[in-house]
């Protein structure tokens, strides 16, 4: 009998971890005791069955309270947090978690936790993040999760989530990130779900079974940014054109749904190509080769619904009883010779052409080859010119490496995770993470337009053996008849001109130091250097600008989009090239067979004076650009300086400085007055930038004559 306790215990440790956890707390000494947060903490111990990285062995009940724990965040000895991300913790979540009153971020991510997520858990009402991703849940969303009027992120992909989405979801007003893929939920979305999370800002229900249409108020969602993935489901009945009331940079993926008629082509979803739709059989109409049948009414929103797509009105009258007449007699036998006498000349045409090309062979081999070149002009009728043709009616599905180290195809591209970067005159660019971790940058040139397939070919594949440390590198291309895709590294630190200026809407910013700015001076003048005079072809950029002068995680700059402007015209078709194009017969512009988009706006104070003679760009247009962003780094200003209410240039602004005889603080970045002794280096750009923007092109340096001196200025520290 002695044994007694010691096997109860035993039994009660095996079948309720919660029962010895009760026992603990009602043997331990009151001076040991944990306070209430710190029991419902033990219970989550409790519940996990392995701890491998043994990330919970400092839970402890012997502590006054749990602030000092792995994971454990506290504020004024309240726990804000739980964080235990990718810990491989194999257990249970209990609704214990929901009695920490103060709790507002808890993530558990990438575990091995299974079972159903509890509804005690939403009593919790001040949580702001639920991250949950890459686990084994398994069972419906509990409706209480409308008690969390302060959510704005909940991350729940990646597990085995089932049923409907509760409707009390819409009540998460403030919820920013809504994650859901790789689940199972089923069903149609909550009813009024776009009217009611208007501040959502990223949408990801992917790879679930969610049916139904998808809700129209889903274009109320302004403030979404990235893409608004809906791929992968159920849903069903026609794309709700107020789906292109997004913001036009939201990119929408409704690949592989049951969505069927035609694609509406307003905003967001205007210029689309078709691997935002594929795996729709019943889709039709552009950016797809399904044309829609003439009993489908037109998507596009500009166009009458009684629009024909013949052009031509339907001319039968309707009778009373609503059929239409059929054709009388006279008409049918007016098309039938109208018929016989077009084909006949076509027949006539043809075997007068052949007797020309008889009869100039017979002359060739008599000797008379003019006659016989005469007659093969002549007969051209009958073939097209051999740039007219599509590349040998080449079309091309696949991605084409450009580099060993491309271990991706196609299919792993398009199912990557894709987010809007920006958009411009060349298309639009996304940043795209593969599944194993991999981000690249691929640029969209366009769905139509000419076919020159062999020329795009020749070019993409000269700029991919461009290899610099400041240049950034063109890993593959895919080319097709709808769809050009250009792919690159992905440089992680935004461009130039955020770092001098800081971002749009951004108000924190801090100006970057003497020794950052030297060293970006530096790589872009030896990525230049490099494209003038040791590149496969000398490659003139162009369009040289902060914008396209990217930063790496180290501030190292990468020079991008030179041979852009070359592609984009072999590519034709591009809705923005066309209406660049407009705007440059109102504004003058440089283009060439390798120059950049026009440069219009602010783009307009980079470009050399002689750019508004010639269309044809020279390396000294390159070098004047690249003494502007000089300028622009020395003195912190925009490209165009306001004067009270005189707009002028900034070259001639700081001419005019020196002119003057103003003092070298006056032309400086006031941020970097604290750095005076490096001023005599500061002197010394100014003087490189202004022999750049020489308005005689033949005074300015060669860009290996900048970095010759750079280095000097550099090595004499």
């Amino acid at each position: 009998m002695a044994s007694s306790p010691p096997l109860l215990l035993l039994f009660l440790f095996l079948c309720s971890p919660f029962l010895v956890l009760v026992l603990v707390l009602v043997l331990a000494p009151p001076s040991h005791a944990l306070n209430g947060e710190g029991f419902a903490l033990l219970t989550f111990k409790t519940s996990i069955r392995e701890d491998p990285g043994n990330s919970l062995l400092n839970w402890n009940s012997s502590d006054p309270n749990p602030c000092s724990w792995n994971g454990v965040t506290c504020i004024s000895a309240l726990v804000v947090s739980l964080s235990l991300p990718k810990k491989r913790l194999v257990g249970s979540l209990p609704s214990s978690l929901g009695s920490l009153t103060s709790l507002r971020h808890l993530n558990l991510r990438t575990n091995r936790l299974f079972g159903p997520v509890p509804s005690g858990l939403f009593a919790a009402v001040g949580l702001q993040s639920l991250v949950l991703y890459g686990n084994s849940l398994y069972g419906p969303l509990p409706p209480e999760i409308g008690n969390l009027a302060y959510l704005q992120i909940l991350d729940l992909s990646h597990n085995l989530l089932d049923g409907s989405l509760p409707y009390s979801l819409i009540q998460c007003k403030r919820l920013k990130t809504l994650v859901l893929s790789h689940n199972n939920f089923t069903n149609s979305l909550p009813d009024g779900f776009g009217s009611s999370l208007l501040a959502l800002e990223k949408l990801d229900l992917s790879y679930n079974q969610f049916t139904g249409p998808i809700p129209s108020d889903i274009g109320n969602l302004s403030s979404l940014q990235g893409t608004v993935d809906l791929s992968h489901n159920l849903f069903s009945g026609s794309i709700p054109p107020s789906l292109g009331n997004l913001p036009e940079k939201v990119y929408i993926d409704l690949t592989y749904n049951n969505l069927s008629g035609p694609i509406p082509q307003n905003g967001a979803l205007e210029n689309r190509g078709p691997t935002a739709f594929i795996g729709n059989p019943g889709l039709c109409g552009p950016p797809l080769k399904n044309p829609c049948s003439s009993d489908v009414p037109s998507s596009n929103p500009f166009l009458p619904s009684n629009y024909s797509p013949s052009g031509v009105e339907a001319s039968a009258n309707l009778t009373g009883s609503g059929r239409t007449k059929g054709l009388s007699r006279n008409a049918v036998v007016a098309i039938v010779v109208s018929d016989v006498i077009g084909i006949g000349l076509i027949a006539l045409l043809f075997f007068y052409c052949y007797w020309r090309a008889i009869s100039s062979r017979e002359n060739e081999e008599g000797g008379n080859s003019d006659k016989g070149t005469k007659c093969r002009k002549d007969c051209n009728c009958f073939r097209k010119e051999e740039s007219e043709t599509p590349s040998e009616d080449i079309e091309q599905y696949d991605l084409v490496p450009l580099d060993r180290h491309v271990r991706f195809d196609l299919d792993e591209l398009l199912k990557a995770s894709a987010f809007v970067l920006g958009k411009s005159g060349i298309g639009i660019v996304y940043k795209v993470v593969m599944e194993d971790g991999v981000t690249l940058a691929v640029r969209r040139l366009g769905e139509g337009g000419l076919q020159r397939f062999k020329e795009f070919q020749t070019e993409v594949e000269a700029i991919g053996k461009v290899r610099h440390p400041n240049i950034v590198t063109l890993r593959a291309y895919y080319w097709s008849v709808d769809e050009k895709l250009l792919i690159y590294d992905y440089i992680p630190n935004g461009n130039l001109t955020a770092a001098i200026h800081g971002k749009a809407g951004v108000i924190a910013f801090t100006p970057l130091l003497w020794d950052v700015r030297l060293k970006i001076m530096q790589g872009i003048a030896r990525g230049l250097a490099f494209l003038h005079e040791f590149s496969p072809k000398k490659y003139v950029h162009g369009d040289l600008r902060p914008n396209n002068v990217l930063l790496g995680m180290d501030m190292e700059p990468y020079i991008s989009d030179f041979g852009l402007g070359r592609l984009a015209n072999i590519a034709g078709g591009s809705p923005f090239l066309q209406s660049d194009r407009m705007a440059a017969e109102k504004t003058p512009t440089q283009q060439s067979d390798i120059s950049v988009s026009p440069l219009v706006s602010k783009g307009s104070f980079y470009q050399a004076p002689e750019a508004l003679k010639t269309l044809k760009p020279s390396q000294k247009w390159d070098v004047y650009s690249y003494g502007v962003i000089l300028l622009e780094m020395i003195s912190g200003r925009s490209p165009v300086v306001l004067l009270e209410t005189l707009e002028i240039d900034l070259v001639r602004w700081v001419q005019s400085c020196i002119e003057e005889k103003k003092p070298l603080a006056d032309v400086l970045d006031p941020s970097l007055s604290r750095e005076v002794d490096r001023e005599d280096e500061m002197i010394a750009v100014l003087k490189i930038a202004l022999a750049c923007v020489q308005a005689n092109p033949e005074r300015r340096p060669t860009m290996r004559h900048v970095v010759d001196t750079l280095d000097r200025l550099m090595n004499s520290r």
